[in-house]
Parts: structure tokens; sequence; C-alpha cells
């Protein structure tokens, strides 16, 4: 069965770092496009980053650009997010997930993604 299981979140100070990773299995990981959602304390879930099957190819919200960076390892059937310069608004639950079809492009769509993991916790305070 397909699993996402994120890690790699805590506590960080206003333009501090956190790098999250999440571990794939149950499915061909170097196959689907992969992307990193977060969903703040009454807010809705919101796209942060994606990366193409190849990880040639990726994608960021606005509110990220510039201090986000998605990558993937797919021998080791994990992607990760570099998460730099953080704000107190990137505190949120970041979840990873998995492409619903194979061999696509990036997407923030999160209706194209099917599976998901539990979460990780980030919270940026001083």
């Amino acid at each position: 069965q397909v699993q996402l299981v994120e890690s790699g979140g805590g506590l960080a100070q206003p333009g501090g770092s956190l790098r999250l990773s999440c571990a794939a299995s149950g499915f061909t990981f170097n196959h689907v496009a992969m992307g990193w959602f977060r969903q703040a304390p009454g807010k809705e879930r919101e796209f942060v980053a994606a990366i193409s099957w190849t990880g040639g190819t990726t994608y960021y919200a606005d509110s990220v650009k510039g201090r986000f960076t998605i990558s993937r390892d797919n021998a080791k059937n994990t992607l990760y997010l570099q998460m730099n310069s953080l704000k107190p608004e990137d505190t949120a639950l970041y979840y990873c997930a998995k492409d619903r079809l194979e061999y696509r492009g990036p997407r923030s769509d999160l209706n194209e993604y099917n599976y998901w993991g539990q979460g990780t916790q980030v919270t940026v305070s001083s």
C-alpha cells in the first residue's frame, strides 16, 4: 500500500531554516510527480511546491518562491523541501502528496493528488 511519511518539522526562528523529508513506498516513486502542501489552523490546505517525476521541473507558490527548494532523490524514494528565510506565516502542518497519474509535470491543484502523508508541523516563532 502507498505510504508517505514526512519528517523534519519543528520549531525555527524567523529567518531560520528547516529541511523536510518525505519517505515514499508502495508505488513506483520515479514515475510520479510529487508535491508539498501546507495547512495553517483555520485555513484551507494550500499548495507550496511540486516537482516532476524526473525532478527536472519544479513549481512554487509565489509566497515561497526564492526561499523554498523542492527536490527528490529517486534512488532513495524520498522527497525534500528545503525551507530558508522562514517567516511566522510559514507556520503550518506540511504534507507531501503523490500525483494521481504517472509521468506528469508539477501541478498545484490538490485534487490532482491521490495520496497524502500524515503531515509534519512547522512552527516559526521567536
